[in-house]
């Protein structure tokens, strides 16, 4: 008996320890004892997110994608070799029969609160779930939207999936780009007055202050007109948009609509004729990949400072 206890002490001490990577997910703790290898993205700035980081190898596929219409040539070469599991909003029974273990999505990014497809729904399968960060607001209090938002996602990945490293090389280049860039970045006096216009006739489906749109504006020297609404990505009134009375109108351009089409709408609207960016055809299109975080925010902000300062 004298020797049990040694004993004991000696096989803890030899004993591996289980390594364990924890990561915050809006108001989850989220833990791993292995790096995902069956993992699905949801949406096409979530999947260039995987993409980035070097984790193709580790999807088994995609969903969301082509029943939006946001895929363009650049995406298309780097999900050739994945299948997309469902065109839009995948199924519980859809990730359950890729064989997932891991589903990057977001609120409103491939899931509903109170719907099918949820943390809790997912979690009976083995299948862990890591929510983008700028769709928190959906579900609890947020700071309001920030680039560093996207990066925070990026690094979570890169520890989630072991690829740390890469993950914070990634977000220090684009950190450094963004700086010297807007360092040479003349603007004027006041911020521009800007609207980001998504889709919508009757009533316009815009970004608020929690959706990506604001901080990629601000960055680049104007203000959402919108950023007083508390919520992500909402719709508001026309009569709200000519109050506002913007200098510059942002076009997301995806979908059944083009940013050409929704262009026309808006010229070719009495009602509008007041707007001063309407007046002086004042517009710039941002494909969904760049409005919605992700690698091509950087880029994002690049684009609309040449429409609005001509750089």
């Amino acid at each position: 008996m004298r020797f049990a206890a040694p004993l004991v002490g000696m096989l803890m001490l030899t004993a591996p320890a289980l390594a364990q990577t924890q990561v915050q997910s809006c108001n989850r703790t989220v833990s791993f004892d292995a790096p995902p290898m069956h993992a699905v993205s949801n949406d096409v700035n979530l999947t260039e997110m995987m993409l980035v980081l070097g984790l193709r190898d580790r999807m088994v596929g995609y969903t969301g994608i082509s029943g939006w219409k946001t895929l363009d040539e650049e995406m298309r070469a780097g999900i050739e070799e994945l299948p997309e599991l469902s065109e839009k909003y995948p199924s519980k029974e859809v990730l359950i029969g890729a064989d997932a273990d891991f589903y990057f999505a977001g609120w409103n990014y491939g899931m509903k609160v109170g719907g099918d497809v949820t943390p809790e729904t997912l979690a009976p399968f083995g299948i862990k779930v890591y929510e983008l960060t700028e769709s928190c607001i959906h579900i609890g209090a947020k700071p309001k939207v920030s680039i560093n938002d996207m990066y925070n996602d990026l690094l979570n990945l890169g520890k989630i999936f072991d690829v740390e490293d890469r993950a914070k090389a990634l977000v220090e280049g684009y950190k450094n780009d963004l700086a010297a860039f807007k360092q040479k970045l003349k603007t004027g006096d006041k911020s521009l007055r800007v609207f980001v216009y998504d889709s919508g006739e009757d009533t316009p489906f815009t970004a608020g202050k929690y959706a990506m749109p604001t901080a990629l504006i601000e960055a680049a020297g104007g203000k959402n007109v919108m950023d007083d609404v508390e919520k992500s990505w909402t719709t508001v009134t026309w009569e709200k948009v000519l109050e506002e009375n913007p200098e510059v109108i942002a076009i997301v351009n995806y979908g059944a609509v083009t940013a050409e089409q929704k262009r026309d709408f808006m010229l070719n609207n009495p009602a509008f004729a007041s707007i001063d960016a309407v007046k002086n055809k004042r517009f710039v299109t941002l494909e969904y990949v760049e409005a919605t975080p992700g690698p091509r925010n950087i880029g994002a902000i690049k684009k609309l400072a040449k429409a609005f300062w001509g750089q």
